[in-house]
């Protein structure tokens, strides 16, 4: 059997009693190291604190690993059971979706167990949930590549009043220009966008656009280590967000919509008073 298994977003002890319970029934326990990290994984001991709660070693998984080496830890759960840990939930990503995909195709029984995500965990801000639109994920800009088609998912939630819950670009382990045209592999040293990143970009976008669908103006919500003991929550004009320091990844970012007056209510316990 394959287990895919949630974390959460805190730490090591957010595992759910019925995900530690399936990792203690398990030959072998692969994590997930791509997609998002927890608090802990950032640190040089995260993993060790991971394998004394649970008590089985942990192989990290890189994106390499599961993109091109999914069909070994396939065959291993035809024989065994083999958990695959991810953080937040198992269907957070469409990476884990293709390897449900893949197990099912052959013949092996899959079990997910789910958890909290950065989709529901969002909450805590006080904006309501039903009261989202399309989620975007904005990546790192560079000199030659500035993508910006996830503007008008934007616009279009904004012409519906709706929020927008915008996901910043994670890189982790990503192959270096010069390691691609040689053919040796060498990787960009890890990198986390900031709120304060995401802003900036978001404003450069609407700069040549003669009907914005957001100004310096629009009120957001950034949120940092989302389910963390330190958690920073912070709602402001996108100008205010730009000036605050919200410390460590990972980080994310609400556009407002349309707001109701209980969501405005809760929305003031978190207001930038600057």
């Amino acid at each position: 059997m394959l287990y895919i298994i949630g974390l959460g977003l805190g730490d090591e002890q957010d595992i759910t009693l019925k995900g530690l319970e399936a990792v203690n029934k398990c030959h072998k326990v692969y994590m997930e190291a791509y997609t998002s990290l927890l608090s802990f994984g950032l640190s040089t001991n995260g993993i060790s604190n991971l394998e004394k709660l649970y008590g089985k070693p942990i192989i990290l998984a890189d994106r390499e690993m599961v993109e091109e080496k999914a069909h070994e830890i396939l065959a291993q759960a035809h024989h065994d059971h083999v958990a695959f840990l991810v953080v937040g939930d198992p269907f957070g990503a469409t990476t884990h979706t293709d390897l449900v995909v893949r197990a099912k195709k052959m013949g092996i029984v899959v079990k997910v167990v789910h958890n909290a995500s950065v989709m529901n965990a969002i909450g805590i801000c006080g904006l309501q949930l039903y009261r989202y639109g399309e989620t975007v994920s904005i990546p790192f800009f560079t000199e030659t590549w500035r993508p910006d088609s996830f503007y008008e998912k934007i616009q279009q939630n904004r012409l519906m009043g709706l929020h927008t819950l915008c996901l910043l670009d994670i890189r982790v382990k990503e192959p270096t220009l010069e390691s691609l045209c040689r053919g040796k592999k060498a990787y960009e040293p890890p990198r986390y966008m900031t709120i304060n990143t995401a802003i900036e970009q978001l404003l450069e976008i609407v700069q040549d656009r003669e009907e914005s669908a957001y100004t310096e103006d629009t009120e957001c919500v950034g949120l940092a280590r989302l389910g963390s003991e330190d958690q920073m929550i912070v709602a402001g004009t996108m100008k205010q967000l730009l000036l605050i320091d919200f410390g460590e990844p990972l980080h994310c970012l609400v556009i407002a919509g349309k707001t109701h007056p209980v969501e405005e209510e809760m929305l003031d316990f978190y207001r930038c008073r600057t």
